[in-house]
């Protein structure tokens, strides 16, 4: 037994000097590896000089070259987990069974020998843990892999090869979006110079704004990085929402992360860097609508910052808005009406605005006309005085502001028209107590108000004209009772993408709307008078609807984007060259194209003459009317009046039967019928031919609805009748080629688009583009008229003054006559 196990000894020792040897043969051969020093040759005294301040190196030291492994009979083995187990628990089974059948005076060499298979076990159990995380990093990336596959195949997300693995214990309002992983930077380059925050960059990039607007790049950097109050002027739909929204949700992610860093650092933090459940920004719009717009804008940006954004508008309930701010939103969007009566009740989180960073007022030129001003100035009021600015202090324009520019409120301005005076920043600087308001604008007078500083950023960008330079403007000329006519030939003929027709009174607003309804096109309505719930319904209605038609006051005219808007109809002009920049900016907004077009009566000629004169317009371009169209256009819009007029006088009669049996009812009185036996039977007679009328005019009207619009010219008979016409023969091809298309999906119950023949339904946009530039309306000319046709009513009362005079001194003349000859 014991020569066995002496044996046994012996040839493990050889074994190990074996591997000693080979061991060190492998090591002389790495040796032999050729290399490359990184660091500078001959400088022994300073060889680290060149890792200071540069990133040359990379982290590395020195450059091995690529090994063959074939040339150095290196080869890395794939290891199998099963079968090294295998192996281990075979070695322990068999020195177990040795050692137990060793005698008593041997333990010191079983015990040498049971270390060394300690060591053994130990490095294989180090190698198959290795191999276990190995597999698990392998299974790890296939895992990533399917799921890339999956989210490609469902069309959720474009993901990249490489994808970080995903941050643990965030919050539901922090999810990972896969498409963030896939956005391609390289697009969204220009708002690198902006250096906003991951998060917001994120929601920039959901949102794919591709690029910053030119209002954006001005504001932003002042009022994010610098810390400066700003006046912004720019066009409408330029994108001044975000021009004040992103610096306030900047300031706020970063006061956050100081306060994360502190934390990290020093294990605790002033809770003055970044307050909480307290008001940090208050902006005021002049609109419900507005307010409720920028809140939207601002929600979709704040998304996974744990931001709040709450409305503050006027006909909906106080209470519920008061339950809304009990959460303590740390951002306010609000109409002075409303901001005011909560804050004049003593609402607390509207009230305490001692740590109130951001004050912002959008479209603050209509802010100050009447019935804002008042309750806008009482809020003023309520704002904590600033501190003294630091004045003569240099200021470095791409540093952040200092730790005293910092703490104080930023106040910005903005609006779609700006005019300051030259001394505008003395007067700031003077203060609002020391200043004098004769002389101040509008604008002025409400920055020295809100306590703006003196070096306040000032960025207009307003051009000459200050309409967009996408929009087409263009004029129709016809009289008082052809508006409705041409108004139904351009929402008919031209009824293609959304359109919104502005009146300005609300009596004009209900006449159009009835007439079109009459007409078969479903129009909503918004107007000054009607509740909050229902003015939100017919926007969101507009808005769903991809053709749809709103007529609306100069209530719409501010603040309402919606996009997909191409056409702006001016059935009454405004009252003043603003109102009809606001109009026109609910169109052509955001870098897209639209237009407007105006229909003037011989009544609107001076008022768009002081229009044009006020943008210095020359000329204005016709709108194309295809007058083979009018006839069939008048005849259905007759009809539509002569139907309407009935409809409402029956609705008048009904509504003062109700007021009258209604009233009656609360005095509690008894209505008696004194009409004789007759005067019911006429009436009743005349209610009969009334009804009658009515029906006949419905089916004349009925049957013409029924078909298109067509020309005069157009054959129902014979197409070609009229003459073949470019658009004839496009259409037919086009038709041709649908039913070869279509003649294999005969039991296809899909609603197919409905061709019209020889009518060609395009934007209005495009009508004016393809019309000739020829047809342009002289404004001179306009006026020329507008001086003859003066000239002639001027002649025409002289004269009818005269003919009077004469008329009456024949009578007078007779009358003597007849005295004399009866004397």
């Amino acid at each position: 037994m014991t020569s066995d196990y002496s044996e046994g000894k012996k040839s493990k020792r050889n074994l190990k000097k074996q591997r000693r040897v080979n061991s060190e043969e492998q090591f002389e051969r790495l040796n032999t590896l050729p290399w490359n020093s990184s660091l500078p040759e001959g400088n022994e005294d300073d060889a680290f000089s060149l890792l200071i301040g540069s990133n040359e190196l990379d982290g590395g030291f020195l450059t091995l070259e690529e090994i063959d492994e074939s040339e150095y009979g290196l080869e890395i083995q794939n290891v199998d987990l099963n079968i090294e187990k295998e192996k281990i628990e075979g070695k322990t089974k068999s020195k177990k069974r040795k050692l137990s059948e060793g005698d008593d005076g041997e333990r010191s060499g079983v015990e040498d020998l049971a270390e060394n298979d300690d060591e053994v076990e130990e490095s294989k159990e180090d190698e198959i843990k290795e191999v276990k995380q190995k597999k698990k990093n392998k299974n790890k990336n296939k895992n990533k892999k399917s799921k890339k596959k999956d989210h490609e195949k469902n069309g959720e997300a474009n993901i990249a090869e490489e994808t970080a693995e995903p941050a643990c214990g965030s919050d539901g309002n922090d999810k990972v979006n896969i498409e963030e992983d896939v956005v391609d930077e390289e697009e969204y380059y220009a708002w690198n110079e902006l250096r906003l925050h991951p998060i917001i960059m994120k929601s920039i990039y959901r949102l794919k704004f591709k690029e910053p607007t030119p209002i954006q790049k001005a504001c932003i950097p002042a009022g994010a990085h610098q810390g400066k109050d700003v006046i912004g002027a720019a066009e409408t739909g330029s994108g001044k929402t975000l021009a004040f929204g992103l610096p306030i949700l900047q300031r706020l992610l970063e006061e956050r992360d100081k306060v994360e860093r502190l934390l990290e650092e020093k294990g605790e933090a002033n809770e003055r860097i970044a307050p909480e459940s307290v008001l940090r920004a208050l902006i005021v719009t002049p609109t419900r609508e507005l307010a409720l717009q920028v809140t939207d804008h601002l929600k979709e940006v704040a998304k996974g910052t744990n931001v709040k954004v709450v409305p503050i508008v006027g006909g909906m309930s106080s209470d519920k808005q008061e339950r809304l701010l009990k959460a303590r939103p740390e951002i306010v969007v609000g109409t002075p009406g409303r901001l005011w009566e909560l804050m004049s009740g003593g609402e607390i989180h509207l009230v305490e605005l001692h740590s109130l960073s951001f004050f912002v007022l959008d479209e603050a030129d209509r802010m100050i006309e009447a019935g804002h001003f008042r309750e806008l100035q009482s809020i003023i009021d309520m704002l904590p005085m600033k501190r003294e600015s630091i004045e003569n202090q240099p200021q470095n324009t791409q540093n952040c502001e200092t730790s005293s520019q910092r703490k104080k409120r930023q106040t910005f301005v903005f609006s779609a028209t700006l005019a300051l005076s030259s001394d505008f920043r003395k007067k700031l600087k003077r203060g609002s107590a020391n200043a004098k308001k004769d002389g101040l604008n509008s604008i002025e007078t409400l920055s020295e108000r809100a306590g703006m500083r003196a070096n306040t950023a000032i960025v207009d960008l307003t051009n000459a004209s200050i309409l967009a330079s996408n929009l087409v403007e263009s004029v129709i000329e016809c009289t008082e009772e052809e508006k409705d006519a041409y108004l139904y030939y351009i929402l008919s003929v031209h009824g293609q993408g959304r359109a919104i027709v502005f009146c300005s009174s609300i009596a004009a607003l209900r006449h159009i709307s009835s007439f079109l309804r009459v007409l078969s096109i479903n129009v909503w309505n918004l107007h000054s008078e009607m509740q909050q719930r229902a003015r939100l319904k017919s926007v969101d209605r507009f808005r769903a609807n991809e053709h749809g038609i709103l007529v609306a006051t100069d209530a719409a005219a501010r603040g309402l984007d919606i996009p997909g808007v191409r056409t702006v109809v001016h059935y009454q002009l405004p009252h003043s060259a603003e109102i009809y920049v606001h109009r026109c900016g609910r169109t052509a907004r955001a870098s897209t194209d639209g237009c407007s077009i105006a229909l003037i009566s011989p009544n609107d000629a001076s008022k768009f003459a002081a229009l044009c004169k006020s943008f210095a317009k020359e000329s204005f371009q016709r709108f194309p009317v295809q007058m083979s169209y009018m006839p069939e256009i008048m005849k259905r819009s007759s009809l539509a009046h002569q139907i309407d007029k009935i409809v409402r006088k029956e609705s008048q009669k009904k509504a003062e039967k109700t007021w009258l049996e209604r009233n009656a009812e609360s005095v509690e009185l008894i209505l008696e019928d004194d009409d004789s036996e007759e005067e019911r039977v006429k009436k009743h007679r005349k209610k009969k031919t009334t009804s009658n009328q009515l029906n006949k005019l419905q089916q004349e009207l009925g049957s013409l609805l029924s078909r298109p619009v067509q020309p005069k010219t157009f054959s129902r008979r014979f197409l070609a009748g009229a003459g073949m016409s470019p658009l004839l023969q496009h259409q037919f091809e086009e038709l041709s080629r649908k039913k070869v298309g279509n003649a294999s999906d005969v039991g296809d119950n899909k609603r197919r688009k409905l061709v019209v023949i020889g009518q060609d339904c395009v934007e209005p946009l495009q009508a004016l583009k393809s019309a000739s530039q020829e047809a342009c309306l002289d404004l001179k000319e306009i006026a020329q008229k507008h001086k003859t046709a003066d000239t002639l009513r001027r002649k025409r009362k002289e004269m009818k003054k005269e003919m009077k005079k004469r008329m009456h001194e024949q009578r007078r003349k007779q009358r003597k006559k007849l005295k004399q000859g009866e004397s």
